[in-house]
């Protein structure tokens, strides 16, 4: 042990919330290292009063006893950063589950910790500077390439000030610790750069100027991109109860988001989703690259069969990882799964801690750091031009499915969409179970600027289908009491409008090739279609004229998304329905005059 670094013993234990008395300077946040049976169980500091450090501990902390020795390790919760991040599958502390497994068995023992990126890989590095040249923090010093991406080899985000470059060494084929440059900072001192660097996880990473996000996320889901959309660098939550499906949609937005890099956390979910993950994504090919899906993503595994305390950990480690690709101009999307099991953790914490609890037993800070989180997503606008994003999407478990929760209702202060899930759409197999009555999107004005090149008037366009799905809604539920008999023809008329777009549009398929995922270019000539429905005045003699009619076309429009996009066989059905609503609108028009 360093004589610079503190230490201390265990005077109390309360489940893996350790009281240590210590000796020396720590500070809030610092990693500690608690030594029993010969192995290290790492720990963060989460209160310091006078000499006594509350700590809680990532591991099982069986055989901790009183006077069990403590020692402070002088840094915070570091990420390590740099070439080999994407494919990489680690858990809440960055630990390589792979090789951990490797080295211990399929049953991970406790006190293991491997450095999680390759020291003996080598990339071929590309200088991008000259001897003299004047950096700061996160310019960049040269790049390797990562699959398919330039990785951008940064000057520590941890340094300010200017730095001088004193020396660069020359392109080739060298591992991430070796020194690529050198320089001085304004004081004279002199520092060396690798390929790597760390970042405290709890602390932003943010370079550049951050704006206003502008640019339209494709997800291939026709009523988020429609009805919901989002914005790359936004923020949304997709809530609902138990089965509901949010781990499929996280994972179908894990595979067909237009976006760089996917970074997947799964924070307390059953173990079971996160190998359903593990074991397709490798044989999954990117629609946008034709790539593995593999080699944009990277997972952290934190499951409910892990240490509770490492849950917030993945969370913040996740976001310093996506915030770390967005220095470098890329579009990334975090998918954090659940974050209700983020505030249990925190919950199961802050009461060991006997602070005063707030609504339903939730830390009373539960809002400040669920937005604290979510505000780490946006739009950068990086010193040389380019732009980077990052949007996160959590998924929330509420209990019961009830939304009035703290949870939700922390989370819905701070997201731009609300994507909420149903369980009574979910029991009538309706995918997505996204309730189209009571989600929402604040960025459909602004996608509708980016969308009007594509379709004129899409914003109004959307929000007439919305308006035409609450009524049609409220006419479901008059019809239920009175029956279709009792309602007028117009009015059901409109119902059967709102049946077919959510039965033809808004659902889909997800194990038909061509419905699983329907890009925009094929979304907006779907729309249009809907929009000329919506406009057609229709005008039949009885219930049932206008009922068989609707089926018919229902089925027409629906048919049609099984058919290979822009097929003489899909350009012929969609002809063919143009032309029945044409030819039923003209013959009642006939039959008026």
């Amino acid at each position: 042990m360093q004589k610079n670094k503190a230490h201390g013993k265990v005077i109390n234990a309360f489940g893996n919330l350790l009281h240590v008395e210590f000796q020396g300077n720590i500070q809030q946040g610092e990693i500690a290292e608690v030594l029993v049976e010969d192995i290290a169980l790492r720990a963060e500091v989460i209160e310091i009063s006078g000499n006594i450090a509350k700590i809680q501990v990532f591991e099982d902390t069986r055989g901790v006893q009183l006077d069990t020795r403590v020692e402070f390790c002088g840094h915070l919760l570091e990420a390590e950063l740099g070439p080999g991040l994407l494919a990489s599958i680690v858990d809440g502390l960055q630990n390589p589950l792979e090789k951990v497994a490797d080295a211990t068995g399929l049953f991970l023992m406790r006190g293991v910790y491997m450095p999680p990126l390759d020291r003996s890989k080598h990339w071929d590095y590309h200088p991008a500077n000259k001897v003299g040249n004047v950096l700061k923090r996160g310019d960049s010093l040269g790049h390797v390439m990562e699959g398919r991406f330039h990785h951008n080899i940064m000057l520590p985000f941890l340094l300010h000030g200017q730095i001088t470059l004193t020396w660069i060494i020359k392109p080739g084929s060298y591992t991430i610790d070796t020194v690529v440059a050198r320089g001085v900072d304004e004081k004279g001192h002199e520092h060396s750069f690798t390929m790597v660097q760390k970042w405290p996880v709890k602390n932003a990473l943010m370079e550049g100027e951050k704006v206003k996000a502008a640019s339209m996320m494709d997800t291939g889901i026709r009523i988020i991109d429609t009805q919901f959309p989002l914005l790359k660098g936004g923020a949304f939550c997709s809530p609902g109860p138990f089965g509901a499906g949010k781990t499929v949609i996280q994972h179908h937005l894990s595979k067909y988001a237009a976006v760089d890099i996917v970074v997947v956390v799964a924070c307390g979910e059953r173990a079971g989703e996160v190998v359903e993950v593990l074991r397709t994504f490798p044989q999954l090919i990117d629609p946008h690259t034709g790539e593995s899906l593999m080699t944009r993503t990277v997972i952290i595994c934190n499951t409910s069969s892990m240490p509770v305390a490492a849950r917030e950990a993945s969370i913040y480690m996740g976001a310093t990882i996506a915030e770390y690709y967005r220095q470098m101009g890329l579009d990334v999307l975090l998918l954090a799964d659940s974050t209700s099991r983020w505030a249990q953790a925190m919950r199961e914490m802050s009461g060991r801690l006997e602070e005063i609890p707030g609504e339903e037993a939730f830390p009373a800070y539960l809002g400040s750091r669920i937005a604290a989180f979510y505000e780490r997503s946006g739009a950068l606008l990086l010193k040389d031009g380019r732009m980077g994003s990052l949007t996160i999407g959590g998924s929330v478990s509420p209990a019961g499915g009830n939304f009035e929760e703290p949870v939700t209702q922390a989370t819905l202060s701070v997201v731009g969409a609300f994507l909420a899930l149903s369980r009574a759409r979910s029991d009538a197999r309706k995918y997505p179970a996204i309730d189209p009555l009571i989600s929402w999107s604040k960025y459909i004005n602004k996608v509708g600027e980016q969308m009007d090149q594509e379709l004129e008037g899409w914003a109004e366009k959307v929000h007439g289908a919305e308006k035409i799905l609450k009524i049609g809604d409220d006419i479901g539920k008059r019809m239920e009491v009175v029956g279709e008999e009792g309602i007028a023809l117009e009015d059901f008329i409109l119902y059967l409008k709102s049946e077919l777009y959510e039965f033809a549009y808004l659902q889909q398929n997800a194990f038909d090739k061509e419905d699983a995922y329907c890009p925009l270019k094929r979304q907006v000539p779907l729309f249009d279609l809907i929009n000329t429905i919506f406009a057609a005045e229709f005008d039949f003699a009885t219930h049932d004229q206008a009922r068989d009619f609707f089926n018919e076309l229902q089925n027409d429009v629906k048919n049609m998304n099984f058919l290979l996009f822009n097929s003489q066989q899909y350009s012929t059905a969609l002809k063919k329905t143009k032309e029945t609503i044409e030819r039923i609108c003209l013959k009642e028009e006939l039959v008026r005059t």
